[in-house]
């Protein structure tokens, strides 16, 4: 069992920019790829980015790619999303969620039927 919990959400004007983290328990943190997406309403959940176990290797929708950077820190248990050049598209709630089939990162990792626990949530807003 993984539990997840996110933080760090808020309102942000455009351009601006929010840190979200994600603090885990249980399993060891170190064994597992970690990822974010987000949810807004009326549409489906969607991929954002996503870290390998190591934090070696990372990748990013193609939304998010050069304004959002995935990291995390296996000593504090944590996985953060660093949230730059914020449009009001990104409004969302964003969730983090744990891929504990795999160390190494691939396509699959874009998919949320990949990821076996979740978190509760964060609200990102940003206004125009």
């Amino acid at each position: 069992q993984v539990q997840l919990v996110e933080s760090g959400g808020g309102l942000v004007q455009a351009g601006g920019s929010l840190r979200l983290s994600c603090a885990a328990s249980g399993r060891t943190f170190s064994s597992y790829a970690m990822g974010w997406f987000r949810q807004s309403p009326g549409k489906e959940r969607e991929f954002v980015a996503a870290t390998s176990s190591s934090g070696g290797r990372t990748m990013y929708a193609d939304s998010v790619k050069g304004r959002f950077t995935i990291s995390r820190d296996n000593a504090k248990k944590s996985v953060y999303l660093q949230m730059n050049s914020l449009q009001p598209e990104d409004t969302a709630v964003y969730y983090c969620a744990a891929d504990l089939s795999r160390r190494r990162i691939s396509a699959a990792q874009a998919m949320s039927t990949s990821y076996d626990f979740w978190g509760q949530g964060t609200q990102v807003t940003v206004s125009s």
